[in-house]
């Protein structure tokens, strides 16, 4: 699944648990979907679904901290946790803005039995142009253990980056461009005033993204254009067929001079 197209991922996993229903929760729970973006009407803002804000057909905002539909005994976080969410969306919806200035960005946390943990999502579509469509996707779930100190934690961060581009130009055609990257990185991190866990987690977020634009900019961006550029003649017919003819002339040339010696 992560070698097909992101932007056909569901209709593949569609297909294949028509195949083998029985790995229907299997396949959904493990293959990462291109995020969807729906609207809190209560504060009107977007915010991003996903299974981790999912409560039966409800979808909870973290804006409003709503179920939409509405769901009365829905699974939310406890006060504490929910003071850090409302402040982990406030960062990461700048973050976001700073370095794509634009898309849909979400937080929601979880509590867990000595810690929480928590998923980040950012979603970046194209701006609806004709010639070039794509999208950017980035899934960051992370654990955090927090010491009985209270003065560190253990951070363990799984990142998955899905990213298409589709140009369709009058010169070049249709060209496809996408694929999925999937990175995980643990550390222990003290926690202070200073450094509080919003802090340690958006310095990790912040490295691992920039480290999966990096491998994406040399394993599609790079690669593609080794094999256009070794496929692709720089130099035009005339040319070409010159510098052949020069070649020949020369080659004749030094025979001629060969055999008069």
């Amino acid at each position: 699944m992560r070698r097909l197209p992101p932007q056909q991922i569901e209709k593949n996993l569609s297909d294949l648990i028509d195949l083998v229903p029985d790995l229907c929760e299997d396949l959904l729970s493990s293959v990462d979907q291109p995020l969807k973006i729906a609207r809190d009407k209560t504060v009107g803002k977007d915010y991003l679904l996903c299974d981790y804000n999912r409560d039966g057909d409800s979808y909870r905002s973290p804006w409003s901290n709503m179920y939409d539909p509405p769901l009365e005994d829905g699974a939310m976080p406890s006060e504490r946790l929910r003071k850090l969410e409302v402040e982990a969306n406030s960062a990461f919806d700048q973050y976001r803005e700073m370095y794509f200035e634009g898309g849909v960005s979400s937080v929601y946390l979880w509590d867990l039995d000595h810690g929480f943990a928590g998923v980040i999502l950012i979603k970046k579509a194209g701006d609806g142009s004709k010639k070039i469509q794509g999208c950017w996707d980035s899934i960051h779930v992370v654990e955090v253990s927090e010491k009985p100190s209270g003065r560190s934690a253990h951070y363990k961060l799984t990142s998955t980056a899905m990213l298409w581009l589709q140009t369709n130009k009058s010169g070049s055609g249709i060209m496809n461009l996408g694929g999925s990257l999937t990175r995980q990185v643990e550390q222990d991190t003290n926690v202070s005033d200073a450094t509080p866990h919003i802090v340690n987690i958006g310095k990790m977020v912040e490295d691992m993204e920039n480290k999966i634009r990096n491998t994406l900019n040399e394993i599609y961006f790079g690669k593609t254009r080794d094999i256009v550029g070794s496929l692709r003649s720089y130099a035009t017919l005339e040319s070409e067929a010159s510098r052949k003819q020069f070649q020949q002339d020369l080659a004749s040339a030094l025979n001629q001079r060969g055999g008069g010696n």
